[in-house]
């Protein structure tokens, strides 16, 4: 079953702005890191969403490396920043689904190395499409005591708004992200059924095998 052909043109551009924007968290704990004293106040999830997006997108619209298409330096920005602050093993849990609990600690392993260089893999190319987008955030339902919580957006460019929703879990006095909704459509879903369907023709090993064959393909389809 091929894991990426499930994705449409918009739903991966989308994906790939959610990466971009994933990027640009790191550059709050940096700057609360250069401050001394006082314990630091936890960040409200949409404050943490906005901030993040306007810093990265800002970032990529300066690197002429990003824009160009440098896999290199995608791969390794990401890997720096993005992926400390993504439930990787979350993620790849949650899209194995039941099982998951039945794989051994080395199928575990590669399983979420695998999926992690998919993910980055896949989305890298939309670094480069980075223009005129903003993100906008809407008004947060939750509860100042609430662990996990789902922030709304929009990526807003040319065309017409893209729709762009994060689910992330409390970190501390920070949150990371373990899930987004591109266009209605929940990434880990769709992985799910795309992964257990391949899971039952040829069981762990052939996911695995499976998704290395398509990161060694560069992720495409």
């Amino acid at each position: 079953m091929n894991t990426v052909a499930t994705l449409n043109r918009a739903s991966r551009r989308a994906c790939l702005s959610a990466l971009t924007a994933l990027m640009g968290v790191t550059l709050l704990p940096t700057a609360l890191a250069q401050t001394p004293a006082a314990p630091a106040a936890p960040v409200a999830a949409d404050a943490f969403v906005q901030e993040m997006s306007n810093d990265i997108l800002n970032t990529v619209k300066a690197d002429k490396a990003i824009q160009s298409g440098d896999l290199s330096r995608v791969l390794s920005l990401v890997d720096g920043k993005v992926l400390p602050l993504v439930n990787v093993q979350r993620m790849t849990a949650s899209a194995v689904g039941r099982h998951w609990r039945t794989a051994t600690p080395e199928q575990q392993k590669r399983l979420q190395e695998e999926f992690k260089l998919l993910l980055v893999r896949t989305y890298s190319g939309a670094l480069a499409q980075v223009k005129d987008q903003t993100i906008a955030v809407k008004p947060l339902r939750s509860q100042p005591t609430d662990t996990e919580v789902i922030v709304r957006t929009e990526i807003r460019g040319r065309g017409d708004p893209i729709p762009l929703d994060y689910r992330l879990e409390r970190a501390g006095n920070t949150w990371k992200v373990y899930d987004f909704n591109v266009l209605g459509i929940w990434l880990v879903d769709q992985y799910r059924s795309s992964f257990a369907q391949e899971i039952s023709a040829s069981g762990i090993d052939g996911l695995i095998a499976k998704l290395a064959e398509r990161n060694k393909a560069g992720g495409k389809a």
